[in-house]
């Protein structure tokens, strides 16, 4: 599996373009929602994220996670090099399965605390999700989540193959579960026992909060089960949900100066109690279509 490691950035490289591809043009074939806003000005300040990230990532990191895996296989430290006689294939598995939920752990942990949720809701400000949502994280929090991540590695002694492919899984099903796209709804039914789908996670980008404090799953979907974090699906239906924050909905607000600088906005309180009264508006009037 070390022979994984001399191609990791045509490996990184050719999933993230291959998949982005293939679920844009999903998206365009069979979409599952409308769209609020146009894809160009959001594309565009999307698209600078992920190049900002990677160019940060880089930077502060040149080895980021895989360059501590390695450093903990040469010193053989870390809790699954206790059990020195574990095959292979089973240290990969059990690594994986640790540094996902150490992700969906983080990923909770970012909605509750209030000055890390400063930086994440720059991910849940845009109000379409697609594939391009799933690069949408500010540089600050891609920073702090390497730095988890790195400690996780080193902690666990997960190996540098492990860790390569977790990332590359990562990105591959983040960039699946946030696209905009139909899945046939038996074959739905059956993948979110095993991963994150498309409808599962959209429910998780809801503007009502108790469904935004939902389904932190990006990869596999039973931590959420396991921990009662689990939502089935949005209360308003796919089609008809409001997706993003009550605060962050000026297309202005959008661009990427905007987004960069968003962790040091306080939303006014006025447009914040506003939004809510819009959203009990349109709960209350999903309501009566049910009722009546």
């Amino acid at each position: 599996m070390e022979n994984l490691l001399s191609y990791e950035i045509w490996l990184r490289l050719s999933a993230f373009l291959g998949l982005l591809a293939l679920f844009l043009s999903w998206e365009g074939i069979a979409p599952k929602r409308s769209r609020e806003r146009a894809r160009r000005s959001r594309w565009l300040s999307n698209g600078g994220i992920i190049i900002i990230d990677s160019i940060a990532l880089r930077l502060v990191f040149p080895t980021a996670a895989i360059g501590v895996a390695l450093w903990a296989a040469e010193a053989q430290f870390g809790l699954l090099y206790l059990a020195p006689n574990l095959p292979v294939w089973l240290h990969v598995i059990l690594a994986i399965l640790v540094l996902d939920f150490a992700i969906w752990l983080q990923h909770l942990t970012f909605h509750h605390v209030p000055f890390l949720w400063r930086l994440h809701r720059m991910h849940h400000s845009d109000v379409d999700v697609d594939v391009t949502t799933a690069v949408r994280f500010h540089p600050a929090e891609m920073i702090l989540s390497m730095l988890i991540k790195m400690a996780v590695v080193v902690l666990i002694g997960a190996p540098a193959a492990a860790v390569l492919l977790f990332e590359v899984i990562l990105n591959g099903t983040s960039m699946f579960n946030h696209s905009n796209i139909k899945v046939p709804r038996k074959a739905e039914k059956v993948l979110r026992w095993f991963l994150v789908t498309p409808d599962m996670h959209r429910v998780h980008h809801s503007w009502h909060k108790r469904e935004t404090n939902s389904n932190f799953g990006f990869n596999l979907p039973w931590w959420d089960k396991l921990f009662g974090t689990y939502r089935a699906q949005p209360e308003d239906g796919h089609e008809n949900m409001v997706l993003g924050l009550h605060e962050f909905r000026e297309a202005k607000g959008n661009s990427l100066h905007r987004l960069l600088l968003q962790p040091l906005v306080t939303p006014n309180s006025r447009v914040s109690e506003g939004r809510r009264s819009e959203e009990n508006a349109q709960s209350f009037n999903s309501n009566n279509k049910g009722n009546s």
